[in-house]
């Protein structure tokens, strides 16, 4: 409609133009002929301006044609806007950039009747606000005209968007305002008295269903729970505070409606002793609590103070928790008094256990002492049996007493083996073997195996097979050569024919060394029976045992933490193994240079020291028989002894445990400080416990065991140039 507005008076102003023009024209004719006065002259300016005149007339007339048309088209626009507008059913107006209002609709007037009667008249906003203001037709206007007409004014100015303004007569108008783009302000004004309606419905619907769900908590709560309003006035409460207060459903609201009367029912009728947790507090917002007799009843109670100036005041019945308490405080104390009384048993049992603890120590350490000499007991007339029966294998006998001295030779090496399981099973049970775990190379280990036994092998006709490997392991290298040594020993003795293998398998960084044998293989049922001391299954072994090889076994695996096992299949043969840790292999010790024979004397003389007449005698004959002078006695300081270092002997045989606590190291280092040369020398114990081999070992001194084995002591006097 502005548009068409704009084209006519555009046209207008044309059209006036044109007047002006020919207007002129007609003036400069006249005022021609006048001066010339020529007709010839006047006839030419009359031709020229009716050409111009014409050309005037029909641009004068086309644009009279385009203004009507124009006019037509505004017209009819102005009539469709004004039909449009009037159909919509909120309210509308337009205000120019004056805000002198323009143009509204029905809808409009109805929302504002106050401002009908001025419409017409094209009034400024601020007008139309101060006749809502004068009629109250808006609940501000009506509690607050002045400040509602400020409000109103300011918020349509701004023009930024919708507000919701409250007329008198229940309704409710929402204001939509925004500014167009010549400056002007457009507004919307919508009835939204049904969505008001529906929304507070809604508002109505959630607060009655919050109350209904706060009332089903406050009655979920064991505690009594009450709540007063700013005026003192009882609100809401639940079924613990009418158990508390003793009160019916229907009673409680008569005797206890305010905060007052709560207080008077609680004192007067139930005896509460601390009234003071019932205080009404203004202005404090802290939780308080108090512990409170009602009733012969404990409770805790407690008072919250709200922010709309209300109260709330919670009743928690504890009394079984007191009695609970009192309960427990009188089990302590029985508690407490009976652990005393155990305490007391418990100190004087610690104390018996501690001299029972010492006496156990006293006793392995007795046991340990009587081991060490009953082994020298023991093994002192079974070394001098052993000595006279290797003296007599050495004489040319008939061949019935040369079968009794083998004979009896074998019957002193199953003793002697026999002894040696014995003493070696009570030491590892009283723990005088304390393991002395490194790294290995387990191809050492085991070539040593294939050296020791390969013999034994050959002779019952048996295929030994030892694998080659690189490996190294963690362990202790005697103890481990001592299970496998028990390993392969019992597979040779078993097998009558076939293969006895030991093989080496790597698993997730351990290593299992496995003994195979074709022997006859051992029943399920007797597998955990042979690892018993005497323990000895099947019949058919070539070379007798004594069933304590595995007992050792099992001891020294569970000492050193390497798990053992047995696959067997009758008939078929047996499969021992051990699992033990892998390492990274270490750097192979330089060769150490081995010491230059020691000087000999004249390489034929040998002084035999031990405090046993029966083991010189025995060791005596046995050297006798190789060839050797031998002077013997019985201590360092005999006659004889100074007689023989005079000679320079070539070797020195000495007992270890002499008469009046004398060792042979002692006796060894008293002859060497009565010589002028370094005595060649070596001791003979059966004293096999770590330390005294260590001890005799930093000494540089040769070790035999008793009963001495008279190939060991052939092959040490041949190792030192003695034979």
């Amino acid at each position: 409609m502005v548009n068409g507005e704009d084209e006519v008076t555009a046209l207008r102003a044309r059209v006036r133009q044109l007047e002006k023009i020919n207007a002129a024209l007609m003036d400069r004719v006249e005022r021609s002929g006048d001066m010339e006065g020529g007709a010839f002259s006047m006839f030419e300016t009359a031709i020229a301006l009716e050409s111009v005149v014409r050309d005037r007339t029909s641009a004068l007339e086309a644009a009279m044609a385009e203004l009507a048309a124009a006019n037509e088209d505004a017209t009819a626009a102005r009539v469709l806007l004004r039909d449009a507008i009037e159909s919509l059913s909120d309210g509308f107006a337009l205000f120019d950039a004056d805000d002198r209002l323009i143009l509204c609709n029905r809808a409009f007037l109805k929302i504002f009747p106050a401002v009908e009667p001025i419409s017409g008249d094209s009034p400024e906003f601020a007008e139309m606000a101060s006749r809502v203001a004068l009629t109250g037709s808006t609940l501000g206007a009506a509690t607050g005209p002045d400040r509602w007409l400020s409000d109103r004014v300011d918020w349509h100015r701004r023009a930024e968007g919708a507000h919701v303004q409250a007329l008198g007569d229940g309704r409710w108008i929402q204001i939509n305002e925004l500014r167009t783009s010549d400056g002007g302000i457009v507004g919307i004004y919508t009835d939204i008295t049904s969505v008001k309606a529906e929304d507070a419905r809604q508002r109505a619907l959630e607060l009655a269903e919050r109350n209904l769900a706060l009332q089903a908590t406050l009655d979920t709560l064991s505690e009594g729970v009450c709540l007063f309003d700013a005026q003192r006035r009882m609100q809401a409460w639940n079924e613990g505070l009418v158990r508390v207060l003793g009160l019916s459903g229907k009673d409680l609201m008569r005797h206890v409606e305010s905060h007052a009367q709560l207080v008077q029912w609680c004192s007067w009728r139930l005896g509460l002793e601390c009234a003071d947790s019932l205080a009404w507090r203004e202005g404090d917002t802290r939780q308080l609590s108090a512990d409170c007799l009602m009733d012969g009843r404990h409770f805790v109670i407690r008072s919250v103070p709200l922010g709309n100036g209300g109260m709330v005041f919670t009743f928690d019945d504890v009394t079984d928790h007191v009695s609970l308490q009192r309960s427990l405080t009188e089990t302590a104390e029985l508690l407490e008094r009976r652990v005393e009384e155990r305490t007391a048993e418990l100190v004087e049992v610690n104390r018996q256990l501690v001299e029972a603890k010492n006496e156990a120590e006293t006793a392995n350490r007795s046991k340990t002492s009587f081991l060490a000499a009953a082994s020298h007991d023991l093994l002192q007339p079974l070394n001098a049996a052993r000595l006279f029966v290797s003296a007599m294998d050495g004489l040319k006998l008939a061949e019935r007493p040369r079968a009794l001295v083998s004979q009896a030779s074998t019957a002193l090496d199953s003793v002697e083996d026999l002894l040696e399981a014995l003493f070696e099973i009570s030491r590892l049970d009283a723990g005088a073997i304390q393991p002395e775990v490194a790294d290995h190379s387990l191809g050492a280990i085991l070539h040593a195996l294939r050296v020791e036994f390969a013999p034994l092998a050959t002779a019952g006709n048996l295929q030994f097979d030892v694998v080659e490997t690189d490996a190294w392991v963690r362990s202790d290298a005697r103890l481990l050569r001592r299970v496998l040594q028990n390993f392969v020993s019992n597979a040779i003795r078993y097998t009558e024919a076939g293969r006895v293998a030991v093989e080496v398998t790597e698993i997730q960084g351990m290593v299992r060394v496995t003994v195979r044998d074709t022997g006859p293989g051992i029943a399920a049922s007797d597998r955990e029976e042979i690892f018993g001391e005497f323990r000895r299954v099947g019949k058919t072994q070539k070379i007798p045992g004594k069933g304590l090889g595995l007992a050792i076994v099992r001891r020294v695996s569970t000492m050193l933490d390497h798990p053992i096992g047995l696959d067997s299949v009758p008939g078929l043969g047996s499969a021992f193994s051990i699992m033990l840790p892998r390492v990274e292999p270490v750097a192979a010790p330089k060769p150490v240079e081995q010491p230059s024979a020691l000087p000999t004397g004249n390489g034929g003389l040998v002084l035999v020291i031990d405090n046993d007449p029966a083991i010189l005698s025995g060791m005596e004959a046995l050297l006798e028989n190789w060839g050797l002078e031998v002077v013997t006695a019985r201590d360092p300081s005999e006659p004889c002894v100074a007689a023989a270092l005079a000679r320079r002997p070539a070797m020195a045989i000495v007992d270890y445990q002499l008469d009046d606590g004398l060792t042979g190291e002692e006796a060894i280092a008293a002859l060497r400080a009565r010589t002028d040369h370094d005595l060649p020398a070596m001791v003979i114990t059966a004293d096999r416990s770590e330390e005294t081999k260590a001890r005799l070992a930093a000494l540089s001194l040769p070790i035999l065991n008793k009963p001495v084995k008279p190939a060991q002591l052939r092959a040490l006097l041949r190792q030192r140039d003695v034979l």
